[in-house]
């Protein structure tokens, strides 16, 4: 069974390594003129994408080959009160660029749509927003040439609205009805509060689509499922796909914020998971969370090369491992 590690956009091991470069609104609006503002958008996308380049180049001398896209490539890209500008074209040579290592590396991407983009709002002008928020993320990914296939958007279910059955059918019309270039790209994860492994797994069923199981917010909400019952449904998701199920996992930061992710991935923490896991004999891809980025892939790899005890496991490279 082949695990490989992966992070979440920032890469901290090098210099200048966010990609999240931004300005906040209230000083976007004391820029003096539409000539100004549009400069520094443009100028932030710009640093951002080509950090974004170096990050992946970096991954790729590291083997590690998982990364999330931050969705804050574009600046204030989908305020409302921000003049809209073609964000595509200023810089389809950068993006192109960008996906073609992708593809030519074989690396694995993905993007996470902040929390605010919401499937199954009752209220319209939130799912408007929404939709709009897709509409950036699946931009992005088209002009870089990557496919549904290739890069993936992860979205939790949403809010439970008082009415946890509505909330989840409301999702599932909602998606049923929104544009299929979304729709393709669209996987579902469980959360910490609302809706459980089970619930997301049956969503993702009915619509055939690929669930990724976080097991952190399994650990906070899960309302007495067992998760090594869930998992050959779960990994039956992907079946279709051209990659491996994804795992996502962090650690609770400490007894009175388990929700909030620790700095490092707790080993015992991920080892529980992977014991339950390697019963299946399936590969599978894991995001780590970890509020230290790369910091925390190579620091768990680290240990679980030099920990005597984990005889079954062999450490192929920086970010995989193979358990026996």
């Amino acid at each position: 069974m082949k695990i490989r590690f992966g992070y979440v956009a920032i890469a901290l091991n090098i210099h200048e390594g966010s990609p999240n470069k931004t300005i906040t609104y209230k000083s976007f609006s004391q820029l003096p003129d539409d000539e100004t503002k549009l400069y520094k958008l443009k100028s932030l996308t710009k640093q951002n994408l080509e950090t974004t380049k170096r990050i992946l180049i970096y991954n790729k001398a590291h083997n590690i080959m998982l990364y999330r896209f931050t969705s804050k490539l574009v600046p204030l890209v989908t305020h409302p009160d921000v003049l809209k500008w073609d964000y595509i074209s200023a810089f389809k040579d950068l993006y192109k660029s960008i996906g073609e290592f992708v593809l030519k590396n074989n690396l694995r991407v993905s993007a996470h749509p902040d929390h605010f983009t919401l499937i199954n709002t009752p209220n319209e002008k939130v799912l408007s927003a929404s939709l709009e928020d897709l509409e950036y993320h699946t931009k992005i990914f088209e002009v870089m040439g990557l496919t549904e296939k290739h890069a993936k958007l992860v979205l939790h279910v949403g809010g439970t609205y008082g009415n946890k059955k509505e909330s989840m059918e409301r999702f599932i019309n909602n998606f049923n009805h929104i544009d299929r270039r979304y729709r393709d790209r669209i996987i579902l994860e469980n959360d910490d509060k609302s809706f459980t492994a089970k619930e997301v797994l049956k969503i993702c069923q009915q619509l055939s689509i690929p669930m990724v199981l976080d097991i952190h917010h399994h650990w906070c909400n899960h309302g007495g499922e067992n998760i090594a019952e869930l998992l050959p449904s779960i990994f039956d998701t992907w079946k279709n796909e051209i990659v491996p199920p994804k795992i996502h996992a962090s650690s609770p930061k400490n007894e009175k914020n388990i929700r909030a992710h620790a700095d490092y991935l707790d080993l015992p923490f991920l080892m529980d998971f992977i014991h339950n896991a390697k019963q299946h004999g399936q590969d599978f891809d894991i995001m780590i969370e970890a509020k230290k980025k790369d910091l925390a892939l190579l620091k768990l790899v680290k240990e679980l090369r030099e920990h005597d005890a984990l005889s079954n496991i062999k450490v192929l490279d920086e970010a995989a491992i193979e358990v026996d």
